[in-house]
């Protein structure tokens, strides 16, 4: 398979999932604000922060409150980040490419894109209204993972593709993760308490893990058994861990990567390695962002190995 045509392929997988999880985040943190008490220390600013985009954000908008936020996240097509950016980038990968993919595939992707360039303007209208575009954006792409899922071939087109989603999930599930180590509550412990309880259960419930976490750890949200089911739970699809073992899957397929597997390696062994008995906010806050550096990692070896180390479609990195 030519470099640049595994490249669009992988990017393809990047974007929608990139599109889809930042719906998710947004829609997690919104929760997370609605059932804050008063003496909370939390704002719109962290959702940015967490998404690796406070650099990029502070060059074009003078202030950080919630309607320029989700401008910046949902409709902002100069950030090469938002959701109307990822999906369309992804389209036009697809665009490139349509030869390998079934055509329903292409359909699909193409519709999302028309349904988040007409609507994305009704996000920023109100949270009602914001939170019926952003599931119609997560609906629309889990239709296509069925799809992708369905009807390729498991050949290289299809591991490329998968590769470049499970490398953008493992990413985006800690950044998700993330949001909750900002949160700071003072004063009532019993308060502090029910309030990052309830910070966990929109976390899962924006990762659809909410049920899945009830009927494999149990009924009660706990701050860390919540953060271990995302993180290393390997039998739950937005899990980190699963995510790892699903890129594992990949690389087995594809032609020899040593580099690519011993970044994998690398990162297994952090996340492992990870006890999260009474782990403080900051100190998972630091942890998340090393394990982010190290799936930037596995993005630069799958990058060099495969693409010829070419910059990936519109300049984007594994980190943004």
């Amino acid at each position: 398979m030519l470099s640049r045509v595994a490249e669009s392929l992988y990017w393809i997988g990047r974007y929608l999932d990139r599109g889809e999880n930042t719906a998710r985040l947004i829609n997690s943190t919104t929760q997370v604000l609605l059932d804050l008490p008063a003496k909370a220390s939390f704002g719109w600013h962290i959702l940015i922060k967490v998404a690796g985009l406070d650099a990029e954000f502070v060059k074009r908008y003078p202030q950080a409150d919630e309607d320029t936020i989700i401008r910046f996240l949902v409709d902002d097509e100069d950030n090469p980040s938002s959701i109307i950016s990822s999906i369309h980038n992804a389209r036009e990968n697809a665009r490139t490419v349509r030869e390998v993919l079934p055509m329903e595939l292409w359909e699909r992707i193409n519709s999302l894109y028309l349904y988040i360039r007409d609507n994305g303007p009704r996000a920023l209208v109100g949270r009602g209204p914001r939170e019926e575009v952003l599931r119609g954006v997560i609906g629309r792409r889990e239709s296509i993972t069925g799809l992708f899922t369905g009807s390729m071939s498991r050949d290289a087109a299809y591991q490329f593709i998968k590769l470049g989603r499970n490398i953008e999930r493992a990413d985006m599930t800690t950044r998700i993760v993330d949001v909750n180590s900002a949160l700071q509550v003072s004063g009532d412990s019993a308060i502090a308490a029910l309030t990052t309880q309830r910070a966990w259960v929109a976390t899962l419930n924006a990762l659809s893990a909410l049920q899945m976490y009830r009927n494999h750890v149990g009924v009660h949200v706990r701050r860390r058994y919540a953060a271990e089911f995302l993180l290393k739970d390997t039998l739950f699809p937005r899990s980190v861990n699963f995510c790892f073992s699903e890129i594992q899957a990949c690389l087995a397929a594809l032609p020899d990567n040593p580099a690519a597997i011993r970044a994998l390696r690398q990162a297994e062994d952090h996340l492992t390695g990870m006890r999260l008995e009474g782990l403080t906010s900051p100190v998972l806050h630091d942890f998340l962002d090393d394990l982010q550096g190290d799936i930037a990692t596995i993005h630069a070896a799958v990058a060099g190995q495969y693409f010829n180390q070419h910059q990936p479609k519109n300049g984007q990195s594994a980190g943004q």
